[in-house]
């Protein structure tokens, strides 16, 4: 292994301001907007050139409920709702109240514009098609300064407190901040977006792929569909997983990327072979493959399976789920769930299979809930890690880590920011009686 040494050199501040996120997904485009709302001058900096992430970037256009399991309750509020309200107005969402698989189905385009017009509308200072590269920290493990790398080249933004919306926990790594990578990652996918699949009448997808896979050097997989609001004849197409690559290597993500673009393409040579007739268009590609684990924080609590499955309720709870834990098989692409009432479901491409994880009880859990402890550490005085880096164990992780359950977290790193700029307290510190009255009274459902 052989190194080259870069030369030291001084680097503008491009950005003073109160909050800096790292990351625009929704998570970090949804705390930039609570903490702007709420006074602070706030910077966000996002490698892609659209916000949203896996929203929209990567086309995965649903959020599960904002209510409990037994449909009876709303837990979730805030943005989510917000935005989705915006986009049901012009026919860009479409929503089913009692379905354990999808509440909201979105136009991810329309999705794109409305976060662009949250960010305008509140002032944040955007920096799309640019990179974080790296952190200044002083012996106390306070960040000074962060550095980015964009068109303009290499610039730092000072803030009081940054956010770490990377979803791979790329700052807070850089920052010293003890991460640990996932054992056993869940499997990424490549979405794409195809037109006419859904004409071909009595054609199951995922069976077909199954059957015929091996012609084109697919393995046996289990994926999943879903139609597009406002799109007649496109539906977005999850149907495989990209195997054995590590996510935070940067030569196994650059392979896994272009695997993934040829396994849509492999099925789509074969429904092209097996339906000539049909007029099958692939619409358009993820512009980042869907990763869905990689690398979590060790914070002042962790999360685990035990907490969630039976609806453990926190003094600093800041978000609340119902989303079933949902685990991808790591080699066969099989879904897991479990879920509150007791029950496992087990899909794969052999078959589907029904059991309990633990015997009946009374009374069933009925939401689950996500503390701030699993967001910060007492060391670490202005950094707070948002999505899905946050403190968890594997089997909490296959819940909270979908975007309606994000989204919160977004929200409350944001609030928890301006929180602690306002009383000059490390992040830790933030009193969570007032970080919680301040998400209701932004629209934030407190429970």
């Amino acid at each position: 292994m052989s190194f080259v040494k870069e030369p030291e050199k001084s680097v503008e501040v491009v950005k003073s301001v109160d909050v800096c996120v790292l990351g625009g997904s929704c998570t970090g485009v949804f705390a930039a907007v609570r903490a702007a709302r709420l006074g602070a001058t706030v910077a966000i900096v996002e490698k892609q050139n659209c916000f949203g992430g896996m929203a929209t970037a990567g086309l995965v256009n649903i959020w599960h409920s904002i209510y409990n399991t037994e449909y009876d309750k709303q837990i979730i509020g805030g943005l989510s709702v917000e935005v989705m309200e915006k986009l049901e107005s012009r026919g860009a969402v479409t929503i089913d109240e009692n379905s354990p698989h999808a509440y909201y189905r979105f136009n991810s385009e329309e999705l794109k514009i409305e976060l662009d017009t949250l960010v305008v509308e509140n002032k944040i200072i955007p920096f799309l098609n640019t990179f974080f590269c790296d952190v200044l920290v002083d012996e106390s493990n306070k960040i000074e300064a962060v550095m980015i790398e964009n068109k303009s080249g290499r610039k730092a933004i000072k803030a009081k407190v940054y956010i770490d919306a990377t979803g791979d926990g790329d700052v807070a790594k850089s920052a010293g901040f003890l991460m640990k990578d996932s054992q056993h990652p869940l499997p990424p996918t490549t979405c794409a977006k195809i037109q006419g699949i859904n004409q071909i009448d009595g054609l199951n997808i995922g069976a077909f792929i199954n059957e015929h896979g091996s012609e084109v050097g697919l393995r046996k997989d289990t994926g999943w569909h879903g139609f597009v609001p406002d799109s007649e004849d496109v539906r977005m197409y999850a149907m495989t997983h990209v195997f054995d690559m590590c996510p935070t290597d940067g030569l196994s993500l650059s392979n896994a990327e272009i695997e993934g673009r040829l396994q849509v393409h492999a099925y789509m040579n074969m429904l092209r072979k097996y339906f000539p007739a049909y007029p099958i268009s692939l619409i358009s590609l993820a512009s980042s493959i869907g990763l869905r684990d990689s690398r979590r924080c060790v914070a002042d609590y962790s999360l685990t399976g035990e907490d969630l499955l039976n609806g453990v309720h926190f003094d600093d709870a800041i978000a609340n789920g119902s989303y079933r834990v949902d685990v991808h098989n790591e080699e066969t692409g099989g879904f897991e769930f479990k879920y509150l009432d007791g029950t496992t479901h087990i899909s794969s491409s052999e078959g589907s299979e029904w059991s309990r994880w633990r015997d009946p009880i009374e009374k069933d859990p009925t939401f689950y809930q996500i503390p701030y402890r699993t967001m910060v550490r007492k060391d670490y005085n202005n950094l707070i890690v948002a999505g899905r880096s946050i403190c968890v164990d594997d089997v909490a992780f296959g819940a909270i880590r979908v975007m309606i359950n994000l989204n919160q977290v977004g929200e409350a790193a944001g609030v928890a920011a301006v929180l602690a700029c306002n009383c000059c307290i490390a992040v830790s510190e933030v009193d969570a009686d007032l970080l919680r009255k301040t998400l209701a009274e932004g629209g934030s459902i407190v429970i």
